[in-house]
């Protein structure tokens, strides 16, 4: 069975394809370049598989910010929570764990016990706790994403608990001449700082983090000291279109 899922997120579209059980393709597509030159719109709107050169489905699941405004025609949806935590389920095969995921535009904490759902945390309205914070003080800093996750030690203070009055106060610091690592781990902490209090609710052994600050290495260091284990995913920028898959092939949908 082929089973085919699309994450529709804020900045980009993630697509996975699973055949009998096994990922066999993965793309990522930025959501403009999504819908304007793989869809049509026809009441609903309809992915053109063709030219994602995708063929013989069994069946399709979305998910994702796109989801809530673009009804994907011969797609079921799903919401992001199950979506993630099926791909969790997917990627790790544990099935009691604390996911931490980190999007574009929201933060997402979810407690699953025995792969059931038994608590749950969201910030959706927030953007100093999300990607796109890193993303606007990485521009400000001059400083590629990827270093920027580096830096850790020394973080210099920032009190701003606002997106934008933090830009403000992380160019005053620049004005003071402080050192760029110092800088940086400052905006990496005060990430942390802002997430910390929507995981002080939830006690596990094992916390999985998705997303595309998964990979933030200053973040992680910061989390070693309140979990016994760090499980970064190998697709974290994939797992809600995994999870998607892993539904289809779970639920055995047609």
């Amino acid at each position: 069975m082929r089973r085919l899922g699309i994450d529709l997120g804020s900045r980009e579209v993630k697509i996975a394809l699973m055949e009998n059980g096994k990922i066999v393709f993965k793309n990522k597509i930025s959501t403009m370049s999504f819908y304007r030159d793989f869809c049509s719109y026809d009441g609903k709107m309809i992915v053109n598989l063709k030219k994602l050169n995708i063929k013989n489905i069994d069946s399709s699941v979305s998910t994702g910010y796109g989801r809530n405004n673009i009804n994907l025609k011969l797609f079921k949806p799903i919401n992001e929570i199950k979506a993630h935590v099926y791909g969790a389920i997917f990627q790790t095969g544990l099935k009691n764990f604390i996911l931490l995921d980190i999007g574009g535009q929201d933060i997402k904490v979810v407690k699953v016990e025995k792969g059931l759902i038994v608590d749950l945390e969201l910030n959706e309205k927030c953007a100093a706790s999300s990607g796109r914070y890193l993303e606007n003080m990485a521009n400000i800093l001059e400083v590629p994403l990827d270093k920027l996750f580096t830096f850790y030690k020394n973080p210099v203070e920032l009190n701003s608990t606002c997106a934008v009055f933090s830009e403000s106060e992380l160019i005053g610091k620049i004005a003071e001449g402080i050192e760029i690592e110092r800088l940086c781990a400052g905006v990496n902490y005060s990430l942390y700082k802002r997430i910390k209090p929507f995981l002080t609710r939830f006690h596990g052994k094992n916390l999985i983090l998705s997303g595309g600050v998964a990979g933030n290495e200053a973040i992680n260091n910061y989390l070693k000291d309140d979990y016994e284990k760090i499980i970064v995913l190998k697709d974290a920028q994939f797992n809600g279109a995994l999870g998607c898959c892993y539904y289809a092939e779970r639920m055995d949908l047609k």
